[in-house]
């Protein structure tokens, strides 16, 4: 029993299952940020394209 509770304590695999999950979390955290903010950027980018052109044609959208 002494010899199973000294392997326990030194087995590490468990370890490296948690970090791997810690970095994956935070590698699709990261994603969904850049994500967020290439989106906002883009709708922002096209709602000024949209006025220019509504500009050049003497229309407006509803």
């Amino acid at each position: 029993m002494l010899n199973f509770i000294k392997n326990f304590r030194n087995d590490e695999d468990g370890a490296v299952t948690v970090d791997w999950v810690v970095l994956t979390a935070a590698i699709v955290a990261l994603g969904l940020l850049v994500g967020t903010t290439v989106r906002n950027a883009a709708i922002a980018k096209t709602d000024l394209i949209v006025a220019d052109i509504e500009a050049v044609a003497g229309t407006t959208t509803p």
